[in-house]
């Protein structure tokens, strides 16, 4: 989330969001409980500069490495979630005013992690941006490129809270010194096993579009949808998976292809079936769809664009 606050809440206590309590599903296909996301692909100027970045700043575990590409996981884990593609003079970020990536976010097991990936950031003198978004404490950050980060740790899912249909979600200050006691006194080691890609995030060009084709289309549900220019949506009661926002303004662009961007996300889904259930959506709806060959002979993967020419993968697991 960015900067904005969701004060529509603020003086709204809520109710205990149980399951099946809260969410707007798809009036058609819905993806399953247990859809969650996979790797992100980011195209850089400086494979090593980046690298020094994801492996030294937010503590990833270089997995494997080529002439152009690279992929990074956690430490114990050889799931990769960041995958770096460098392309020599990629212009970086520079303006907010383009579509595609706002921040992919990063989810550690838990609080006491966060806390010391917080401390970690102080010893090495990062200055991160930080938000209370009620279901999650979050600090973010941007790579060397300019591709903005967030690191953040769910609260649990007893104490969200809803009005109506709708999960409450903001961003207010965070209790830093309070994280950091979480962390108690084991130092940071990297990103430990049982981190993954929480969400996505993505500057899109109206939200009646974006509410159209990743919920009515792809199948999310709706989770938020008052919150100052953005939407955000989930599946398996989930208090996003993905977040669209106008916040880039009206007229802003697509990234061009010599600009560092999101290449692609993952959506990963159970089994084969939902997978199908999904490429039949979206080619019913009239969006493209490509069929790729998947890892060690699984099922093919479905390749679409949103409608602001952001990729997605989705991949049966």
């Amino acid at each position: 989330m960015g900067a904005t606050t969701g004060d529509m809440f603020e003086a709204a206590r809520g109710e205990l969001a149980t399951p099946g309590s809260y969410g707007e599903p798809p009036r058609g296909y819905r993806l399953p409980d247990a859809t969650r996301l996979g790797r992100v692909r980011l195209q850089v100027a400086d494979l090593g500069r980046s690298l020094r970045f994801y492996e030294g700043v937010l503590g990833f575990r270089l997995l494997r490495r080529e002439e152009t590409r690279a992929a990074l996981g956690a430490h114990g884990d050889d799931t990769p979630l960041v995958e770096l593609e460098a392309r020599p003079g990629a212009r970086p970020v520079t303006s907010r005013r383009r579509l595609g990536l706002f921040h992919f976010a990063i989810l550690v097991p838990d609080r006491a992690t966060l806390g010391r990936f917080v401390k970690h950031l102080a010893t090495i003198g990062a200055h991160p941006g930080a938000g209370d978004h009620l279901v999650s404490e979050a600090f973010y950050l941007e790579d060397p490129d300019g591709l903005g980060i967030e690191v953040y740790a769910d609260r649990p899912r007893s104490v969200w809270r809803r009005v109506g249909r709708e999960l409450m979600m903001a961003t207010d200050p965070v209790d830093v010194d309070d994280i950091v006691r979480a962390a108690g006194d084991v130092p940071w080691a990297g990103m430990p096993a049982g981190t993954v890609i929480g969400h996505v995030h993505l500057h899109v060009g109206g939200l009646s579009e974006a509410a159209a084709f990743f919920s009515e289309t792809l199948g999310f549900d709706r989770m938020v949808w008052r919150y100052p220019g953005a939407i955000f949506l989930g599946a398996g009661g989930y208090h996003h998976h993905l977040g669209a926002n106008t916040w880039a303004g009206a007229g802003a662009s697509r990234p061009a292809e010599g600009d560092a961007r999101l290449l692609e996300w993952t959506v990963e889904l159970p089994d084969a079936s939902s997978l199908e259930g999904a490429a039949h959506s979206l080619m019913q709806a009239g969006h493209a769809v490509l069929r790729e060959p998947g890892d060690l002979g699984r099922v093919p993967d479905v390749v679409t664009h949103d409608p602001w020419g952001t990729q997605i993968r989705l991949r049966a697991i």
